[in-house]
C-alpha cells in the first residue's frame, strides 16, 4: 500500500510504502520515502496512524525539500537510504545554503541504493532500486511491482520532469532515465516528488516530455 502525504518542503510529497502484518499480532512494516518536512509532527502522526514501524527511510535524491526531516526522525533501527552519488549532496545540506534555507544536518546513510537493488518489507513486498540519474546524479525511482507503483522523486511528474540546471544535474542523463520509465507497465502508477499521481499511460498523454519522446 502506497500512502501519499503531502506535507512536505516546497510542496513536496512524501510517502509510506506499507507492508500489511501477516501476524495480528505484528505491526505492519514501512518505508518511509522523502521525509522533506520541517515539523515532523503531521509525519509521526501518520506514521502512528497506520500502525506501522519504519524499517527504512529512504531518499530518491539529495535535496533539501527531499531530505529535510532525516535529521530531526527517531525511528529506531530505521536504515537511511540514499544513492551514493548523491550522498556527498545528503550530507552538505541538499542545497538548502542556495535557497537560504535552514536545515538539520542527516545522519550519515547506513544503506546505499544501487541499480538493481531489492529491498524487503515484511514478508514478501518487493522495492526494487531504479537508477534514474539526471536531475541529479544519484536520482532513484523505487518500483513496488504487487501495488504496479513508481515513486519517481523528482525524475518525473505527472506534467512535467525534474529541472537540469542546479548542480549535478544532466538534460541528457535525465532523457535516458525517462526512456527506461516508458519501458515500465503503462498501468504503473506514478507518485512523483510534486504535484498528483497519475499513470504511466495518462502521463504519456499529458506530459510533454514523454511525448516529444514517442
Amino acid at each position: 500500500m502506497i500512502v501519499h502525504l503531502p506535507i512536505g518542503l516546497l510542496e513536496s510529497n512524501c510517502y509510506l510504502i506499507v507492508a500489511p502484518a501477516s501476524d495480528p499480532a505484528r505491526r505492519a512494516e514501512a518505508a518511509l520515502v522523502d521525509p522533506g518536512v520541517q515539523d515532523i509532527s503531521q509525519l509521526m502522526d501518520k506514521i502512528h496512524e497506520h500502525g506501522t514501524g519504519v524499517r527504512y527511510i529512504l531518499n530518491t535524491h539529495g535535496h533539501f525539500d527531499h531530505i529535510a526531516a532525516n535529521g530531526r526522525l527517531e525511528l529506531p533501527g530505521a536504515l537511511l537510504g540514499i544513492h551514493p552519488a548523491d550522498r556527498p549532496l545528503l550530507l552538505s545540506g541538499g542545497g538548502a545554503d542556495l535557497f537560504g534555507m535552514p536545515y538539520v544536518p542527516s545522519p550519515y546513510p547506513t544503506l546505499d541504493l544501487n541499480d538493481g537493488d531489492t529491498l524487503l518489507l515484511g514478508n514478501d513486498l518487493r522495492i526494487e532500486i531504479l537508477h534514474t540519474p539526471g536531475h541529479t546524479p544519484g536520482s532513484v525511482c523505487l518500483y513496488v511491482p504487487s501495488d504496479q507503483a513508481l515513486l519517481t522523486g523528482d525524475t518525473l511528474f505527472a506534467d512535467n520532469v525534474g529541472r537540469t540546471d542546479l548542480p549535478g544535474g544532466n538534460a541528457r542523463a535525465l532523457t535516458a532515465s525517462l526512456r527506461r520509465i516508458m519501458t515500465l507497465p503503462q498501468a504503473t502508477r506514478i507518485y512523483p516528488g510534486h504535484g498528483y499521481p497519475v499513470t504511466l499511460a495518462e502521463a504519456r498523454r499529458i506530459n510533454p516530455w514523454l511525448r516529444r519522446l514517442g
